[in-house]
């Protein structure tokens, strides 16, 4: 019974000395550098820095070699204290928020299939593109909500919807979304199509009622060239864009949203 005891404890010892001479052996010094920078930056690892996560981007940093405003969740408030703290010049961060290109809620737009795989976007993609009538839109799984560490997106009535004021435009939304339907855009721009399809016209009022149709109303309103349909679907310039919202009015179907109060 003792010498089991001895046994155990003699390979714990030893194995508490090994580690010690690795911990020794294979010690890497870390730089304060880049554990204060990383302290410095809100955690969310976006990637919207462009760079794997915050860790990757704050030893980029340290080397004061890339901009300190890469982070647009953190905003020009960690811009500034990162400048401040690595003696750079300070670049105000550009905020973007998201939009989504679709407005096919269940009101507009109807399911013709039965699905009854996984409850995610991406597997009922898979399955002859979606359920819906338009294979261009909102599968409503909410993949993109689950990815959101900023809770701005949400479901309602099979439709995603965002939460501008919470949106910090990672951009893990527009990674996930198997439609590609979320758009990056400056947060001056407040006007967006809210569709996706380069269906022709009449095909899209038969399977949505809030699709683009390619009218060209909206282009030939505005007055700055900031809109232009193409291949049946509108796009707009967030560059050129003034917010005017004449396009917004003359949509006939509705489907070109503002967020201008």
């Amino acid at each position: 019974m003792l010498s089991g005891i001895s046994i155990v404890t003699g390979l714990g010892l030893a194995a508490g000395a090994l580690l010690a001479f690795a911990s020794k052996v294979f010690h890497v010094d870390v730089d304060k550098t880049v554990e204060e920078v990383r302290e410095l930056l809100p955690g969310a690892n976006c990637g919207a820095c462009g760079y794997a996560g915050c860790d990757d981007y704050a030893a980029a940093l340290a080397t004061r070699e890339v901009k300190c405003n890469l982070c647009t969740p953190g905003g020009s408030a960690v811009a500034r204290q990162v400048s401040e703290y690595l003696g750079l010049p300070f670049e105000d961060v550009r905020e973007k928020k998201v939009v989504l290109k679709c407005s096919g809620n269940y009101d507009t737009s109807e399911y013709i299939m039965d699905y009854e795989g996984p409850a995610s976007c991406k597997a009922c993609n898979t399955f002859y593109q979606g359920r819906r009538s338009c294979s261009h839109g909102c599968l409503g799984y909410g993949d993109c909500v689950k990815v959101c560490k900023f809770g701005a997106l949400s479901v309602d009535n099979g439709l995603v919807v965002v939460n501008r004021a919470l949106c910090t435009g990672c951009g893990a939304c527009v990674k996930i979304c198997p439609n590609h339907l979320f758009q990056l855009t400056v947060d001056t721009s407040l006007v967006y199509v809210g569709c996706s399809s380069h269906d022709k016209g009449a095909f899209t009022r038969k399977i949505c009622t809030a699709g683009c149709i390619g009218c060209m109303r909206c282009q030939k309103a505005c007055e700055y060239d900031a809109i232009v349909v193409t291949e049946n679907l509108a796009a707009i310039d967030p560059e050129k864009c003034t917010n005017c919202q004449k396009c917004v009015e003359v949509c006939p179907t509705k489907v070109i949203h503002s967020y201008v109060q």
